[in-house]
């Protein structure tokens, strides 16, 4: 049995399936896709038609290859049915950009359902305030984070030629090449895809980048021990 839930990410439709597998008094849930808008809809489907007498929920994150907010919101879904139904859910092996929102939120990026749950209650008066305006700098940060990822897939095409580029001139990874032109961004305060065209069309045509972009992506290879010219 599957789910499946349409994603409105802009220019780039997918869909999340849910797979899922029921041993003995065990569900398996496996997500493949983005944990993005109507995701949890999907989730929600999956844990109603799920078997009565199910002793604990275990779901594989492996498949899940981008998140947004709305992976959040799937998390509290999932703590939520553990709690009503007295059962253990976990969520594990996360990778790639889920991860690296999962560490922006502040959870534990082993399961962050097992950090959500040993979460303390929140702590009266000026400690608490502390720890809201906390959590509001760390949502802030997430949705910056998730609003250029969102800009780079949209622009995957001349971001991944401008990586090509980096990885052929200065023998960079993939990685790297992709950290280099996100500090270079962040430096020149120069929107990502316009860098990545700076560096593509500097390739093919000799044209030298704007003097912002061309400083920041010096100071971006030099911390990688990389040498422009």
């Amino acid at each position: 049995m599957s789910s499946a839930a349409p994603s409105r990410l802009a220019e780039r439709p997918t869909t999340l399936v849910i797979e899922d597998r029921v041993d003995a008094e065990q569900a398996l849930l496996a997500p493949r896709g983005e944990l993005v808008h109507g995701c949890v809809d999907a989730l929600a489907g999956t844990l109603a038609a799920l078997p009565a007498g199910i002793g604990r929920v275990d779901l594989d994150m492996s498949g899940v290859v981008f998140m947004d907010t709305a992976g959040l919101q799937f998390l509290d879904l999932l703590g939520g049915y553990g709690h009503r139904h007295a059962v253990p859910v976990t969520a594990t092996n996360w990778k790639g950009q889920p991860l690296r929102i999962l560490e922006l939120a502040g959870l534990d990026t082993t399961d962050p359902l097992c950090s959500t749950a040993r979460r303390p209650a929140p702590e009266p008066g000026p400690a608490r305030s502390a720890v809201a305006a906390e959590r509001s700098e760390r949502l802030h940060v997430l949705q910056e984070e998730v609003a250029q990822l969102r800009q780079a897939i949209a622009s995957r095409p001349v971001i991944d030629q401008a990586r090509g580029v980096l990885m052929a001139l200065h023998g960079c990874t993939p990685d790297e090449a992709w950290q280099i032109l996100r500090e270079t961004s962040q430096l020149s305060n120069t929107k990502l895809r316009t860098v990545a065209a700076a560096v593509t069309e500097g390739a093919g045509t000799g044209r030298v980048p704007p003097a912002q972009v061309r400083t920041a992506l010096a100071r971006a290879l030099a911390r990688l021990g990389r040498r422009t010219g």
